[in-house]
């Protein structure tokens, strides 16, 4: 993704964020309390200074009572019992961090109980201690085009290549990084602890609450 396009998604999240924090009638100090970041991080990410990781999008989300995808499009009205949502090939909103390229799909619904991504792993050297997670909830991953490893806190590393997949619990510190010449293509969903929306509790991805001040300058 081009450098200018990067900053058209940063600017529509910003003018996003801006109308639901607003409509609210919240200061950026108020947001920021209710989404555990700090006003200085709130202020640059609404004023399209900083491409917010995925944990620091999902803390926002959880603040303002929203589903991620609602900090990018308007969400439908919900629709009952008889949901339904169609993602062509190409659509969906796009996140870019230094780490992952996330697509959210199936953005047009509200309160989901997972939160399915086509993400693309860029990082591949990091540091011993960098883009570590935690948090409430389950994550399945499936790759659908190169090779990950996977690392975790109670197991030793495991390569998986085009075809494989894994499912954890969340609670357990947990990355993903490339493990090929290539970008590697993943299905990914993240889905809340029981009775909980997607975008619900402590945040998926990275970081509860009790470990909000860790999260904001993760690259996930």
């Amino acid at each position: 993704m081009s450098i200018d396009a990067v900053k058209e998604r940063q600017s529509a999240l910003a003018e996003r964020l801006k109308s639901l924090r607003l409509g609210r009638g919240w200061t950026q100090g108020q947001a920021g309390d209710a989404s555990g970041v700090s006003v200085s991080t709130w202020s640059k990410i609404e004023n399209g200074l900083m491409s917010p990781t995925y944990d620091v999008l999902l803390r926002l989300a959880h603040g303002l009572g929203v589903d991620v995808a609602e900090l990018f499009v308007p969400a439908r009205e919900h629709m009952g019992a008889g949901r339904r949502s169609v993602e062509r090939a190409g659509e969906g909103e796009i996140h870019e961090t230094p780490m992952y390229r996330h697509r959210l799909l199936c953005s047009q619904l509200s309160h989901k109980r997972m939160m399915p991504f086509r993400s693309t792993i860029k990082a591949r050297d990091l540091a011993a201690d960098e883009g570590w997670s935690r948090h409430e909830g389950e994550e399945f991953v499936y790759v659908l085009e190169g090779a990950v490893e996977l690392h975790t806190e109670y197991y030793r590393s495991v390569v998986l290549e085009a075809g494989d997949s894994f499912y954890i619990d969340s609670r357990m510190r947990h990355r993903l990084v490339n493990a090929g010449p290539r970008d590697a293509e993943v299905l990914w969903l993240s889905m809340a602890s029981s009775g909980a929306a997607a975008q619900a509790g402590p945040d998926p991805w990275t970081g509860s609450p009790g470990t909000a001040g860790q999260g904001e300058d993760r690259d996930e």
